[in-house]
């Protein structure tokens, strides 16, 4: 499984979207094979599922994301879990151990429209840092 999670320096990014960078782990039989970080390339309109589905990524986790991008995350089989906060290395020991729940998405309804054009931020709470 190859797993990327929208990452802000050591912790879960808020908004998958707009994340500095990527954390990429591959993981098989319970043990993290391999770890790396990806510049985010930018967010525009399906292209991160695109992105992210040509890296082998199977998995995303985020803090936040909207309904249309979960939905094109699914038209090319990549799951989301959002609802995630934390110290990337925490998350990733969670899912190692089966123990990752997917909660509710950090960021309103509509709050990722026109996100860099006419908006600044997202409309979601400030960073959550467990």
């Amino acid at each position: 499984m190859k797993v990327a999670i929208s990452s802000d320096g050591d912790y879960v990014s808020s908004h998958f979207g707009r994340c500095p960078c990527f954390t990429i782990v591959e993981i098989e039989e319970e043990k993290v094979l391999k770890k790396e970080i990806v510049e985010n390339p930018g967010h525009q309109p399906a292209f991160l599922p695109q992105f992210l589905s040509e890296k082998g990524v199977n998995c995303i986790i985020a803090g936040g994301m909207g309904r249309r991008a979960t939905a094109l995350f699914a038209e090319v089989g990549i799951e989301t879990i959002v609802g995630v906060t934390g110290k990337i290395d925490e998350v990733i020991d969670k899912l190692v151990r089966g123990n990752l729940k997917s909660g509710e998405s950090l960021c309103k309804p509509g709050s990722g429209r026109g996100y860099g054009i006419e908006k600044s931020e997202c409309d979601h709470p400030e960073d959550q840092h467990d």
